[in-house]
């Protein structure tokens, strides 16, 4: 008789997506073109130079905050707190008269996407750079606020992505959501969908799942990601289980 080993097959793991933290600008909105063009007139009024290629390079991934301390330091320059709270409310109200006249540009498919994963029972956040006030209107001028939990915006964190504070706060609040979930969510259970490097390094610290969209970078540029697909519109709810299976 052959002795008892108590070996057994290990279970195949099976991955479990429940919640999705999305990135704003490059992921859902369109609009990084304007924040572009909005930090290099406020800095060409302090005869700093911001190049295209530059912002493209640097500065897409940061939030104002780092934006223009990273511009000052650039070029040796001293900036106070009190003139960067200016340079930040300045241009958040720039940002606001411009986009209410040019329209809430919200790339094809993501608002469809976004009500697909609510509707599948996916609970559903935003971890940005931008300014909570930028978010929310967008998300109402789209009809998508109602299917959004949680939002962690700049105005929420003291550090900007690469560091990983925002989806740590997205983590917690994503479990204090009501209805609160039966359990509680964990960073493997939750996908975030990010445009730049800095934002996938971010999630992944963290401790979540990444997929990276081509809006605003080649795959190349996409390095952390998990998964890189050209669009959102590529991405089908009942799919992204499979889509991350085996990673």
């Amino acid at each position: 008789m052959s002795k008892q080993t108590g070996w057994r097959r290990p279970a195949r793991l099976v991955l479990v997506i429940r919640a999705i933290l999305f990135d704003f600008n490059g992921v859902l909105l369109d609009d990084e073109p304007l924040h572009m063009e909005l930090l290099q007139e406020l800095l060409a009024e302090a005869d700093i130079e911001l190049t295209e290629a530059d912002y493209w390079a640097t500065y897409v991934g940061f939030d104002d905050r780092e934006a223009f301390r990273r511009a000052y330091e650039a070029v040796n320059r001293e900036l106070s707190e009190v003139a960067l709270i200016q340079l930040i409310a300045r241009k958040a109200v720039l940002y606001q008269e411009r986009i209410e006249a040019r329209g809430f540009p919200f790339f094809p498919g993501a608002v469809d996407f976004i009500a697909a994963c609510a509707e599948s029972g996916l609970r559903l956040g935003v971890v940005s750079g931008a300014l909570r006030s930028e978010i929310v209107v967008a998300l109402e001028r789209s009809g998508a606020s109602r299917y959004f939990g949680p939002i962690v915006s700049a105005d929420d964190v003291s550090a900007s992505k690469p560091d990983p504070e925002g989806y740590v706060k997205g983590i917690q609040e994503l479990n204090q959501q009501k209805p609160l979930p039966e359990r509680l969510l964990h960073a493997h259970e939750i996908l975030a969908i990010e445009d730049t490097d800095a934002g996938l390094e971010a999630a992944r610290a963290a401790g979540l799942r990444t997929i990276g969209v081509e809006h605003t970078f080649g795959a190349d540029r996409l390095s952390a990601a998990e998964v890189v697909v050209p669009k959102i519109s590529d991405l089908e709810v009942g799919q992204l289980a499979e889509l991350l299976g085996g990673r």
